[in-house]
């Protein structure tokens, strides 16, 4: 069998490998309400995220009147509290997820995660869901520290540092402009899901494939091995 062309895989969290729209929903509502402000449907909080939780949580009091008179910080902790405690009561694997990470697994390939979502919660989602131990590193946007996050290179970078490997070794998976402006930035190939939280633009985010399901993951990725 031909070696498999991206020894190490990266992964986006929420709207990439995880479906996490209706818990972050529910989190984001939470803390809207503690400010007297109306809730957002789930739908609408989809296109909301991918900055991480305060970007997300600015991004809803802004269409609400804005943040004047308000204490957003303790907004942003009781926010990331009820989501720790109702982290996974929603999320889910997108579709195919399981058998594409399992191909992957079977053809040698290193799995990590790599997601502007606080590394504690990350780590906590994923052994919540009993995924952790399939993902040899697991970085958050506050990983390396404030300001680092994609689509800063920055943690792209320290998941080639841990696993040993330059750019071309690798590829990442995202869902947004976030995650290609970061894999472009570190000179990564990038695969874009259509499924995620892109609002229907992942045709126009600059990934060198774009996929409709997991099953296509695989396929892809041989196929920008060979054009390398």
């Amino acid at each position: 069998m031909t070696a498999f062309p991206f020894p190490l895989v990266g992964f986006d969290l929420d709207g990439t490998l995880l479906d996490t729209h209706e818990d972050l929903a529910a989190a984001l509502n939470h803390a809207l309400a503690l400010a007297g402000r109306p809730p957002l449907a789930a739908t609408v909080v989809r296109d909301l995220v991918g900055g991480g939780a305060r970007r997300m949580l600015d991004a809803a009091l802004a269409r609400s009147g804005g943040t004047e008179g308000l204490d957003v910080d303790a907004l942003h902790r009781a926010l990331i509290a009820w989501y720790q405690g109702h982290i996974a009561v929603h999320t889910r694997l997108f579709d195919g997820g399981m058998a594409m990470l399992d191909a992957l697994a079977a053809r040698g390939v290193r799995l990590a995660v790599v997601t502007n979502k606080l590394e504690s919660l990350a780590r906590q989602l994923f052994e919540e869901l009993g995924l952790a131990s399939r993902f040899f590193a697991i970085l958050g946007g506050d990983t390396l520290g404030p300001g680092r996050g994609k689509p800063k290179p920055d943690l792209l970078f320290e998941m080639l540092r841990r696993a040993g490997v330059p750019p071309a070794a690798a590829a990442y998976v995202g869902d947004t402009a976030y995650d290609t402006g970061a894999a472009r930035a570190a000179g990564m190939a990038c695969v874009v899901v259509r499924f995620g939280f892109n609002r229907g633009a992942a045709d126009a985010l600059g990934g060198d494939a774009v996929i409709g399901h997991f099953d296509e993951l695989v396929p892809a990725l041989e196929r920008l091995g060979r054009g390398r």
